[in-house]
């Protein structure tokens, strides 16, 4: 019987970063096991343009990465489909690649590449929120619920969300507590109560996504340049990795 390949992976960055900030995550998945590692050339003004023209040309610099990613797949890991890893709004962008249409004019239909869609601190779940979260819902999230809701290509794709409740919003509390709420309120709107936890930017509640595969880490932010431990730290990776790794291969087996 043949070996399971080692998946390459594909990183899809979150709102307002940039590539260069996922390097040590892509480091640590290598020493993982990941027989290698992309990471999406999206950079900050990227995703400021994508608030007034949406996220369409984000998700086609996203398909470039993929196809790369499936290059060095071919290469390395026998042809088998990628793992993505999206954080934040990249993990939204992740499931838009498997839609065949999302946006007019535009085809991805990536599903036969992708494994599996792990999603890392991602705001599937953006109603009642406002400002930023009300901009990302119209241009990103509705549409990828309503092109493909849930874990739509289960069990041919495996999907994994993982959460933190690292960060309990208050308004009256310490300093990182009232800005956490301010963050909760503009992802969930009023459902966002005093005590809501979260990573410090999107609740745990916002990250559900039906039938996938969930991880909630205790200590987690939410920002690669937190001070402190982030998703794609070593003790963050050490939990969800292996997740993502079972849901990847099961995905191989259902093929």
């Amino acid at each position: 019987m043949a070996e399971t390949p080692r998946p390459t992976v594909l990183i899809l960055g979150g709102f307002l970063t940039i590539p260069p900030l996922y390097g040590p995550l892509a480091r640590r998945l290598v020493e993982r096991g990941a027989a290698g590692v992309v990471v999406a050339g999206v950079w900050t003004p990227d995703w400021m343009l994508a608030t007034l023209r949406g996220t369409g040309p984000i998700a086609t610099r996203s398909g470039l990465a993929l196809a790369r990613a499936v290059r060095m797949a071919a290469d390395r890991s026998v042809g088998a489909p990628v793992l993505l890893v999206g954080h934040s709004a990249g993990g939204i962008v992740g499931r838009l690649l498997t839609a065949p249409e999302p946006f007019p004019g535009r085809r991805f239909g990536a599903g036969r590449h992708i494994g599996a869609v792990v999603t890392l601190g991602t705001p599937h779940r953006l109603g009642g929120g406002a400002g930023i979260g009300r901009r990302l819902d119209a241009v990103a999230g509705s549409i990828a619920q309503a092109a493909v809701p849930g874990a739509f290509w289960a069990p041919r794709i495996g999907y994994v969300s993982v959460a933190s409740g690292a960060v309990a919003g208050d308004p009256r509390g310490s300093g990182r507590a009232r800005l956490a709420h301010l963050f909760y309120r503009s992802v969930i709107g009023r459902a966002a109560q005093p005590g809501t936890a979260g990573d410090g930017v999107v609740p745990v509640a916002a990250t559900h996504l039906e039938g996938a595969r969930e991880v909630l880490l205790p200590h987690a932010l939410h920002s690669p340049t937190s001070a402190g431990s982030w998703y794609g730290s070593a003790d963050a990776v050490d939990v969800w990795w292996p997740v993502a790794l079972g849901a990847w291969r099961a995905a191989l087996s259902a093929r």
